[in-house]
C-alpha cells in the first residue's frame, strides 16, 4: 500500500516536524488540531521554515511551494475521510489516545492506517479499544523531526505486517531511516537510552568523580557529544526521570533501568537543567557558567614538583601491560621489571572491570601505592587517561602518578576507586542493555545501531561499540561488576555471552 494522503492529528512542534517531512515527500497532509486556529499557525510556521530552507539554498521556490500545497487545514475530525493514514501527535495519555482512535474509526475508510507517535505507551494498548486493532501501529519519530533521521515503526501484537510494512515505506519516503521494533516499553531508543544515563548517575551516587568529570570522561575518551549529566540537563528533569521511572517500572522493576534518587531529588527541587537555569550545572544565557570546576580543569603537577618514585607494572594483563610499559618508557618514567614491586615502586595495575582495590588485594601489592590505569580508553598522546585509587592511596603516590601521565600534554582525571572505572562501566552497560534488546528480538541487530546511532547521537551503534572493544572484554567489565557489586543489573545478556564465547560479532544474528 502506498500512502499519498496523510491525516495528522496534533500540530505541536512534533506534529509539524512531520507535517513538514510528509509534505515535502510529495504526501498531501491534512492538519488538524482540537485548539482552534492551531493547525492555520501550524501550517504557517511550516511555510516559514520552508521558505528559511530556500533562503539558505537548501530548498528551490518551486520545492517551497509545492510541499507547501500539500498542506491542507480542516476544520473538523469528519474531514479526515479521505486518508490513507492518520497519524496523531497527541498528548502521551493512553484514555485520551484510545477516545481519538475510536472516534477515527468512524470517519475512515476501513483500509486506513491508524498510528501512534508514541514515546512511552503501549501500541498494544491503544489498539485493544479499536474495533479493528490490526490497523494500528506506533510510528514514532524524535524531536526535531527533520534533523532526527529516524522513525520507530512499532508493531503491536495485532498489528497486520501489511500495515507496518507500508510505514516502514512511508518513513523511508519521507527521508528517514525506518526500522522496525516490538511493541516493548522504550521501543529501541528509548529502552537503549537508558543505560547511559542510570549507570552516569549511579556512578555519581558513588563519589566516583564530580559531575564535570564524569562528563569529560565521556567526551573525550568515549567520544560521545556529551556527558550523561549534561544530556539530562539538556533534555530537562521534568522530561528524563518520569521516563526513566516509566521503563522501569514497565519492566517490573528490572535491576538494568533502575533509576536514581538523585535525579528525582534534583526534580523535586525544580533543578530541571538548562531550562531553570540549574540542574547538574548552572547557566546564563544557556551556557554553563559554574560550578567553577567545571569550567576550569585544574593543572596536573609539574613532573618536577613531585618525587617520581621507579613504576612497577602489574602483569596480570601482559598485553595491557606492554601498552603501559610502552608508554612510560616514552614519558621518560624509570620501570621495574621484577617480578614483584621494590618497596619504594609506584604499582600500577590495569584492571578489566575490577577496582584498584581487588587489583591490590589479589595481587598482594601495598595499596598505599597503587594506582590504576584504564587501559581501554586513552592511552595514546593527546587523549584524556584515566587514573583510579584506592581508597588509602597516599597523597604523593596520586601526585605522582598524576604528573607522570600528563607528562606528555596528555590530560589526566584521577577517580576515586570504581570497579569498570567511568567509561568501561558506562559503555559495558550499553553494550549489555543493547544486546538483551536483541535477544528479545525487539529489533534485528543492525537496526538497533541504527536506530540508537541516530537516535541518541552515540558515536557508535551500541553492539559496534562492543564489537569495537571486544565482546570478551565487555563480557570480563560485566562479570568482574557483578563479583564487586553482586547486583543483578549487571548480569550479562545470554546474548552476549554466547558470542562472547564464541568469538563472533555482537551484530551476528540467529541463524
Amino acid at each position: 500500500m502506498t500512502i499519498n494522503t496523510l491525516g495528522l492529528v496534533g500540530t505541536g512542534a512534533m506534529g509539524r516536524g512531520i507535517a513538514q517531512i510528509a509534505a515535502q515527500a510529495g504526501v498531501e497532509v491534512l492538519l488538524f488540531d482540537a485548539k482552534e486556529g492551531a493547525a492555520q499557525e501550524a501550517k504557517t510556521a511550516i511555510a516559514a521554515t520552508l521558505s528559511k530552507l530556500a533562503e539558505k539554498g537548501k530548498l528551490t521556490a518551486e520545492q517551497v511551494s509545492a510541499a507547501t500545497d500539500k498542506l491542507k487545514v480542516i476544520g473538523n475530525l469528519g474531514d479526515l475521510a479521505p486518508a490513507q493514514a492518520v497519524v496523531e501527535a497527541i498528548v502521551e495519555n493512553l484514555d485520551i489516545k484510545k477516545k481519538l482512535f475510536s472516534e477515527l474509526e468512524a470517519i475512515v475508510a476501513e483500509d486506513c492506517i491508524l498510528a501512534t507517535n508514541t514515546s512511552s505507551l503501549s501500541v498494544t494498548s491503544i489498539a485493544a479499544g479499536c474495533r479493528l486493532p490490526s490497523r494500528v501501529a506506533g510510528f514514532h519519530f524524535f524531536n526535531p523531526v527533520p534533523l532526527m533521521k529516524i522513525v520507530e515503526v512499532i508493531d503491536g501484537l495485532l498489528t497486520d505486517r501489511a500495515v507496518s510494512d507500508a510505514l516502514l515505506a512511508l518513513g523511508q519516503r519521507m527521508g528517514h531511516k525506518a526500522v522496525r521494533a516490538k511493541d516493548t516499553p522504550g521501543f529501541i531508543v528509548n529502552h537503549a537510552g537508558r543505560a547511559f544515563i542510570t549507570e552516569g548517575l549511579r556512578l555519581l551516587g558513588e563519589q566516583v568523580a564530580e559531575i564535570h568529570e564524569i562528563d569529560r570522561i565521556m567526551r573525550d575518551v568515549a567520544g560521545f557529544r556529551m556527558g550523561p549529566l549534561e544530556l539530562l540537563d539538556l533534555t530537562g528533569l521534568d522530561v528524563s526521570q518520569p521516563v526513566m521511572e516509566s521503563i522501569y517500572n514497565q519492566y517490573y522493576q528490572e535491576p538494568r533501568f533502575r533509576p536514581s534518587n538523585l535525579a528525582q531529588q534534583r526534580l523535586v527541587g525544580g533543578l530541571l537543567g538548562r531550562k531553570t537555569n540549574r540542574g547538574f550545572y548552572h547557566y546564563e544565557g544557556g551556557k554553563i557558567s559554574g560550578p567553577a570546576e567545571a569550567l576550569d580543569e585544574a593543572p596536573a603537577p609539574p613532573l618536577a614538583t613531585v618525587s617520581l618514585p621507579p613504576l612497577w607494572i602489574s602483569q596480570a594483563h601482559p598485553e595491557f601491560a606492554k601498552a603501559v610499559t610502552d608508554l612510560a618508557i616514552q614519558i621518560g618514567a624509570q620501570v621495574e621489571t621484577g617480578l614483584r614491586p621494590s618497596t619504594k615502586a609506584l604499582c600500577i595495575v590495569t584492571p578489566r572491570g575490577h577496582d584498584a582495590t581487588t587489583c591490590a588485594s589479589n595481587q598482594g601489592l601495598d595499596a598505599t601505592r597503587t594506582i590504576a590505569i584504564d587501559v581501554l580508553f586513552g592511552l595514546e598522546p593527546g587523549q584524556r587517561r584515566t587514573l583510579m585509587t584506592t581508597p588509602i592511596t597516599s597523597a604523593a603516590t596520586r601526585n605522582a602518578a598524576h604528573a607522570l601521565f600528563a607528562a606528555d600534554g596528555s590530560k589526566v582525571t584521577v577517580i576515586r576507586d570504581s570497579a569498570g572505572f567511568v567509561a568501561q562501566r558506562i559503555i559495558a552497560h550499553i553494550v549489555n542493555v543493547a544486546c538483551d534488546i536483541a535477544q528479545q528480538g525487539i529489533a534485528a541487530p543492525a537496526d538497533i545501531d541504527l536506530a540508537v546511532t541516530l537516535g541518541l547521537g552515540y558515536p557508535k551503534g551500541p553492539l559496534a561499540f562492543g564489537d569495537a572493544i571486544g565482546p570478551k572484554r565487555i563480557l570480563d567489565i560485566l562479570d568482574s561488576l557483578l563479583l564487586v557489586y553482586r547486583d543483578p543489573r549487571y548480569r550479562p545478556s545470554p546474548w552476549l555471552r554466547r558470542r562472547a564465547l564464541l568469538g563472533v560479532s555482537l551484530l551476528t544474528p540467529e541463524s
